[in-house]
């Protein structure tokens, strides 16, 4: 790895000295979440000192997950920058972030203090040219036909599950703009008169057998929704599913849709006090609530717990009774994941317009 990346300290600050985003000098903050490209939130200008050059990746040493940062970034606390040692565009980025995140078992096997050396010494195994020579070409082709193939997969799958037709329909429409003008009211409610709140059962690693069931074994991690693997396990350890679970330690928000195995009792299962009809957009839509209202709050050394929010609050649409609009909620998901599909076709239809200019111009 040291023939091909540098690897460095970065100038960390906490999140609460975050500015303003400006729109036209915005700059991500890359902490340890394995989600969003490792971008915890984008914050305005802050100095010259903290910030970290474009085309670099960023390493997170909570799961070791490597992300390519096209752009000037900041970092948080326990961050590494990776910098590649050759000339890197997006092709190629994404090449070497495969390459890269296939250690991140490695790394995550040795102390914190020994990552760098041991990501120094690691031995991969790189495509080279008849001179011996990276070959950079073959890399950045062999990534074009992997976009190409998952172009017409994702074509195929649209078309199968419906998700091609992306149109909002009128009550769609409504929601999104009384939302957006202001014109839906909302109010504040205590978590726990919006959920029941109890801690999970505690199921080690070492206990289980991975693969060795349907049921899904849910974690503090980000990936996959926070699931690990399916298992077999004792019944009476199960928890109900059609729930929300808190990662006591790590503030991961998920929405479990069938029932699971947690690995740790730290873990809180938030399932609704009103029986409401409504079920995965409703859900999704008290998750990212959930995560508004808490996660400034709790980190890692300040962790939730069943007693500590007890005095929490959230803040959701309200009906005419002034309760909880989990109508609404359904609603504005199904529109909002309707326009992230209309993004997803729209990008599709550029890439295959592209492919056929370069065909047409061949």
């Amino acid at each position: 790895m040291k023939d091909l990346f540098d690897i460095k300290k970065t100038a960390s600050f906490n999140k609460d000295r975050l500015t303003p985003v400006n729109k036209k000098e915005k700059y991500g903050y890359v902490t340890r979440t394995s989600i969003n490209n490792g971008v915890l939130q984008y914050s305005g200008f802050v100095n010259e000192e903290n910030i970290n050059e474009a085309n670099t990746f960023s390493l997170g040493l909570l799961q070791m997950n490597f992300f390519f940062q096209r752009d000037p970034w900041y970092a948080g606390q326990f961050v590494r920058k990776i910098i590649p040692k050759f000339p890197i565009n997006n092709l190629l980025a994404e090449y070497f972030g495969t390459v890269l995140n296939k250690q991140s078992g490695k790394l995550l096997s040795v102390l914190v203090r020994e990552v760098d050396e041991t990501f120094q010494n690691t031995e991969i195994d790189i495509p080279v040219n008849i001179d011996g020579l990276l070959a950079f070409d073959y890399m950045e082709a062999y990534i074009k036909e992997l976009e190409a193939e998952r172009i017409k997969e994702l074509e195929a799958y649209l078309v199968a599950t419906g998700l091609n037709d992306y149109v909002l329909t009128g009550e769609e429409e409504k929601v999104l703009g009384h939302l957006k003008s202001g014109e839906i009211e909302w109010g504040v409610f205590k978590i726990t008169d919006v959920f029941n709140i109890t801690n999970t059962h505690n199921i080690l690693k070492k206990d289980i057998v991975p693969d060795s069931g349907s049921t899904p074994y849910v974690t503090a991690g980000e990936n996959n929704n926070g699931v690990s693997t399916c298992i077999t396990y004792d019944l009476g350890k199960i928890e109900r599913g059609n729930s929300i679970l808190i990662a006591g330690k790590t503030m991961v928000v998920t929405y479990q849709p069938q029932d699971f195995f947690s690995n740790d009792s730290h873990n809180l299962s938030l399932n609704l006090r009103e029986n409401n009809g409504y079920e995965k957009n409703t859900h999704l839509f008290l998750v990212s609530s959930l995560k508004a209202a808490l996660s400034h709050k709790y980190e890692w050394g300040n962790s939730i717990s069943s007693k500590k929010i007890k005095s929490d609050y959230i803040s959701l649409p309200i009906n005419n009774d002034k309760r909880p609009n989990y109508q609404i909620m359904s609603i504005y998901i199904k529109a909002i994941e309707k326009l992230v599909i209309k993004g997803v076709v729209e990008w599709k239809n550029k890439q295959i317009e592209a492919t056929r200019d370069v065909a047409n111009s061949d």
